[in-house]
């Protein structure tokens, strides 16, 4: 822009306006709620916690157990009935591990906490060749730490922070590579039979968690162990799933609500149902092979699919 002199003056900027602080505490205090009540919500669906319940958290320092503790301490205070939360830390001695970063944070905010020390940093590098995956025999590791541990401290549930994505994750990952219908549940018995394992944030987007991460200024602690292997399936397929959620609002959450909508009779797995009994009875069956199998629902999935063809439901 010139003025009448014809010397050229710089356009004038608005200062940016500092962010309000009132927004952002109704914005914190907004979703802090929602996830509150999709917590409460799983919990009840799945009868996750009962009344005399000592619920072992295990907190690793990301963002995930962070939020899980947090929301469950909130509905702690809440909840009409009494149960007791500790909060478990497995220091598996990686290299640079701030260990008093949990400790501290625990401390200040009152919380029952034992931190277990076991070196499965070594056993993992030492097992598994450079270049491969680790997360198979570090998880099964931890996870009999944590089982002796709950043991010790008389836990009666242990409550992971897998959410919602990671429940999506495993289904396709199982679909895609193992040959199964099969995915996280979000309550189950421990595979020695002694422990009921838990996944209060089942019904929550990892989204949701970061953000809430971020406003709570939570004290995070990366894992160096295995964050930077690239070449993992689940990151392939948890790439796939956002495009899909950007690309085509509303596929995500109608897949994850075919997990809880299962038609056993209209899949093909014979320990499910006896085929073999099937016979004409001449009376009419609801859940019968009404129009051929075709749901009158899918021929309106346009909003729900989008305009991609069947090839766009396949990843590349």
């Amino acid at each position: 822009m010139e003025d009448v002199s014809g010397t050229v003056v710089p356009p004038v900027r608005l200062a940016e306006r500092p962010r309000d602080p009132r927004k952002s505490e109704f914005e914190t205090n907004k979703l802090k709620k929602r996830l509150r009540r999709l917590v409460g919500q799983a919990i009840g669906d799945f009868a996750m916690i009962e009344a005399g319940d000592r619920v072992m958290v295990c907190l690793s320092g990301g963002k995930d157990s962070y939020g899980l503790l947090d929301i469950l301490l909130s509905l702690k205070d809440r909840a009409p009935l009494r149960f007791d939360i500790v909060a478990v830390n497995l220091d598996q001695k990686q290299p640079g591990f701030p260990a008093d970063v949990l400790p501290r944070y625990l401390g200040d905010r009152g919380v029952p906490f034992h931190i277990a020390e076991q070196d499965t940093h070594s056993v993992v590098k030492r097992v598994i060749p450079a270049g491969r995956t680790m997360c198979s025999l570090c998880s099964r590791l931890r996870r009999g730490v944590l089982y002796r541990v709950a043991s010790e401290l008389g836990a009666t549930k242990i409550a992971l922070g897998h959410h919602r994505d990671d429940v999506l994750a495993t289904f396709f990952l199982n679909l895609f590579f193992g040959g199964k219908l099969k995915t996280m549940p979000p309550k189950l018995m421990s595979d020695d039979g002694r422990h009921v394992v838990i996944r209060p944030l089942a019904y929550v987007r990892e989204r949701d968690l970061a953000r809430y991460a971020d406003a709570m200024q939570f004290p995070l602690i990366p894992c160096t162990l295995c964050g930077s292997q690239e070449n993992l399936q689940r990151k392939q397929v948890t790439a796939m799933l956002r495009t899909w959620e950007q690309q085509f609002p509303g596929r995500i959450e109608s897949i994850f609500n075919a997990l809880g909508n299962v038609v056993a009779t209209h899949l093909m797995d014979r320990r499910l149902h006896d085929f073999a009994a099937v016979q004409a009875t001449g009376e009419p069956d609801g859940d019968g092979d009404l129009a051929f199998d075709v749901d009158l629902a899918l021929e309106h999935a346009a909003p729900i699919l989008g305009d991609a063809s069947i090839e766009a439901l396949v990843p590349k």
